[in-house]
């Protein structure tokens, strides 16, 4: 079929246009990339635990033992999503995230009313798992969008992994910005609004995150850093509130015009979102323009003898434009493919790049140095990260220090997803530069800050909060990425969350059994040195370099070994990632926008001087 025709200025003409492009832009693909910074940007509650710890520690009389137990079980509901893995897997995302909206906010609503003295003070296994559960909407969050948006964008994945877990990032202290507007220094508050606030955006962009076939445009990644060009001013905003809120004294109206700038911000990238959308329903509404000036005549493209397809033509679709009748022929298509069942060749996988079965890649050697590497290098600057509040304290920092050092991580970290996932693609695409070899790098970095607060060095504890928080977030972006390119993204929802499983088992490890128990043990030996009886149910507080320096140093130690074990990974996989590792979703991309627009390359000019579109039905 060949449609000829003129060139015409296209338009928003009328009440019918601004509806068809108010549809098309929520409904196309850089719409779900929009709902999904928001999502993102209230999806990072966990990180603030730091801020509200010590009201639950003082109010409820938990030792740091207890305080870090519960910490684990935080970060073992943020991290353990297998479950929402598999849900995503047999559900659309908006089921996901509605799941995760509800555990949010019973999960810290009970966690507040047992603060605030509403309910009879609980059993530590309770409030595990109240914590647990509200922890676990993270992962639901997660699944449910940043899936969703690598599924729909497969050749930018380190960008939009980059971009999104960046969000993440930024979430504490955007969160911290909005609270301080609301509630203004009610510690207890900040749990109840933690605890309403994701599960309400959740709920808002429920029906518009989905999953769309790619079609890659040529701006793709230009679009992708317009967003993070936003990103880094709202970074930067925050980065100065920080440190202006920490010399001054905001009143609560001052708050309120702060919180104003960053909503804006958030809002920010829906011009991005409304520019690109708009191009696309100009590129629809071209072939609908002018009709009178088009010539359609349709040319029947038929299988050759010997190829085994199904190929037939079903009923004509006519549509009349300006009089002209316009004929496309139907192409009705049938594929059979042997497919690999769950259960089956499990210790027998296909390409790194293909798709790998579930139990495949869980039992892969590359999967489980992954996991080794992420033990090590995510639990220990989790672990610092967790104790920052107490770290301060037994340094004796100012209490105001407390808020700055977990800004201060939740901006680097923000910095270093969004680094790690542009760079690494940037790198790889350029010069093959294997992500799990950037990967080695980070973890080396995090060692230097994790030494700093051993030793106490003068103000180090900024600097390693500045070091520990950019390679905290520069781990998930790098993880995430390399195992969607090994093991493919059919079943990415469930191997994606499996990856985060290694945190909360290198937590629990490095924070409760080594920093939790050598803190206590100190806090105690410094109660007896002064001849004080610590008495049932009070606060076990321990000053002096010595509190976490043995810790810390084991911390390095371990995370030197991940850095090692990352190299053999570094080593198995160097001849995959030389290759040209998008290249099977390139292909794929290009035949479902063909397949869209039923056009082929060619452009050729009729004998009345009009441009020809040559289009030809496919046979499969």
């Amino acid at each position: 079929m060949a449609v000829t025709g003129g060139a015409s200025s296209i338009g928003v003409h009328g009440w019918g246009d601004i509806k068809s492009l108010s549809t098309q832009v929520i409904t196309g693909r850089w719409f779900v990339v929009f709902a999904s910074f928001f999502i993102m940007a209230t999806a990072g509650a966990t990180y603030m635990f730091g801020l509200y710890s010590p009201e639950i520690k003082q109010t409820l009389g938990y030792d740091q033992s207890t305080l870090n137990l519960l910490s684990f079980f935080k970060d073992l509901g943020t991290n353990v999503g297998i479950l929402s893995g598999l849900i995503n897997e047999l559900t659309p995302p908006w089921v996901v995230l509605a799941i995760g909206a509800v555990m949010n906010f019973v999960g810290y609503l009970m966690i507040w009313l047992s603060v605030t003295g509403r309910v009879a003070k609980p059993q530590v296994w309770l409030m595990c798992l109240y914590i647990c559960i509200g922890a676990n909407s993270q992962s639901f969050a997660n699944t449910g969008s940043l899936v969703a948006c690598v599924k729909n964008f497969p050749e930018s994945r380190g960008a939009v992994l980059g971009i999104l877990k960046g969000y993440v990032g930024l979430s504490g202290v955007i969160i911290s910005q909005l609270y301080s507007a609301i509630y203004y220094d009610d510690t207890k508050a900040l749990i109840l609004f933690i605890g309403w606030l994701p599960a309400a955006i959740s709920i808002v962009f429920l029906g518009t995150i989905r999953y769309m076939k790619p079609v890659r445009q040529p701006n793709e990644v230009k679009v992708f850093y317009n967003f993070l060009y936003i990103s880094l001013v709202l970074a930067a905003f925050l980065l100065v509130m920080i440190v202006i809120q920490k010399t001054v004294h905001f009143t609560k109206s001052q708050f309120g015009v702060t919180a104003a700038v960053v909503v804006f911000l958030l809002f920010l990238p829906v011009v991005v979102v409304i520019i690109e959308e708009y191009k696309t329903w100009q590129n629809k509404k071209l072939a609908l323009v002018d009709a009178s000036q088009m010539k359609i005549v349709t040319e029947e493209v038929r299988p050759s003898d010997g190829n085994n397809q199904n190929f037939k033509y079903g009923s004509e679709i006519a549509t009349e434009a300006n009089g002209i009748a316009v004929s496309e022929p139907k192409v009705n298509k049938t594929v059979l493919t042997k497919e690999t069942r769950w259960w089956q060749n499990v210790f027998s996988p296909p390409d790194r790049g293909e798709d790998y079965t579930i139990l495949q890649a869980l039992f892969s050697i590359d999967m489980l140095i992954l996991f080794i590497s992420c033990i090590c290098g995510v639990g220990g600057t989790l672990t610092a990260i967790d104790n920052l509040g107490q770290i301060g304290a037994s340094l004796r920092y100012p209490k105001r220090s407390t808020s700055t050092l977990l800004s201060l991580v939740s901006i680097w970290n923000y910095l270093g997803r969004v680094f790690s996932g542009f760079a690494s693609e940037y790198f790889l695409k350029k010069y093959r530069f294997p992500r799990p070899l950037m990967l080695t790098l980070t973890l080396l970095l995090s060692c230097v800050g994790h030494l700093l607060i051993a030793f106490d060095v003068k103000d180090g504890l900024y600097v390693a909060s500045v070091i520990i928080g950019f390679c905290f977030g520069a781990q998930w972006p790098l993880i995430f990425a390399i195992i969607s390119e090994i093991f493919g993204l059919k079943y990415y929802a469930t191997l994606y969350n499996f990856g985060t499983v290694a945190s909360p088992l290198g937590l629990y490890v490095l924070n409760v059994k080594i920093t939790g128990h050598l803190y206590d043990k100190e806090a105690k030996e410094q109660l007896a040195a002064l001849g004080i009886q610590r008495k049932e149910g009070q606060e076990l507080n321990c000053v002096g370099v010595n509190c976490f320096k043995l810790s810390f140093i084991i911390m390095t130690a371990v995370t030197l070994f991940g850095a090692v074990v990352s190299l053999v990974l570094v080593a198995r996989t160097r001849k995959f990632y030389k290759g040209d590792i998008y290249k099977r979703f390139r292909e794929e991309a290009k035949v479902a926008e063909d397949e869209m627009k039923g056009v082929e390359k060619s452009v050729k000019t009729g004998d009345d001087g009009k441009v020809v579109y040559h289009v030809v039905p496919r046979a499969n």
